[in-house]
């Protein structure tokens, strides 16, 4: 898998037009650090997505890992809060209700 990478980031800084030394550059990190990313050695997940922001590739992680909708417990916590009465008119207050009205 990391060798697939590697070469699917080659690939996308070739079509990006960029050297192994521009994009380690604009990327904050060492030459030889892209070198092996694209040779499918691994990096650190953030040296990874420095690379990927510069590449314009950053936004599909969230295909990588999408985000999940709250777990039911967290619905339900969220549902539970404290129900606050609503308070009734007096029957001798209110006006006698009429059909025409």
């Amino acid at each position: 898998m990391l060798r697939e990478l590697g070469e699917r980031l080659a690939r996308q800084r070739i079509d990006a037009g960029l050297s192994q030394a521009a994009l380690a550059e604009q990327a904050g990190v060492a030459k030889r650090t892209v070198e092996r990313m694209e040779a499918g050695h691994g990096s650190e997940l953030a040296t990874l997505i420095r690379v990927l922001r510069i590449l314009r590739l950053v936004d599909g992680l969230d295909t990588l890992v999408p985000e999940l909708p709250p777990s039911p417990v967290a619905q339900l916590k969220r549902r539970d809060k404290p129900r606050r009465r609503v308070a009734r008119r007096s029957s001798t207050s209110a006006k006698p209700w009429n059909w025409r009205e």
